[in-house]
């Protein structure tokens, strides 16, 4: 049975934005708020150069990354072609207003990722 964690509330994420949530190890996950606040989870790197999609554009269900303009699925975490490649996304759950991100994969997934050559280091 999944274990939910519960993050923030729905409001505490700006429309068109996002939030970073850090962990005990790896890379931290960013948490965006789309206009139509449906609320979506993905590692807090680019998978072009490692940019830090929490800082990036959120426009529709997407975020364009800082750095290079990559633009990226929310509800996928990959690069919209010509690029390619895809950053790990996290299940998310909202209920009354808090989100909440999986216990289980915030301490296991995508931990054991190569630390990114620009944008933030990870633990």
């Amino acid at each position: 049975m999944t274990q939910w964690k519960p993050i923030c509330t729905v409001e505490d994420i700006p429309k068109l934005g996002a939030r970073r949530v850090t962990r005990d190890k790896g890379c931290e996950v960013a948490v965006f708020r789309a206009a139509d606040d449906q609320v979506f989870a993905l590692l807090d790197r680019c998978p072009h150069k490692g940019g830090p999609l929490s800082q990036g554009i959120v426009f529709g269900h997407s975020v364009a990354c800082p750095l290079h303009n990559w633009t990226i699925g929310l509800d996928n975490g990959c690069a919209s072609a010509p690029d390619e490649g895809c950053t790990p996304k996290f299940s998310v759950k909202v209920e009354n207003g808090t989100v909440h991100l999986d216990l289980h994969e915030l301490a296991t997934h995508a931990i054991d990722l190569a630390a990114p050559t620009a944008g933030p280091a990870c633990k």
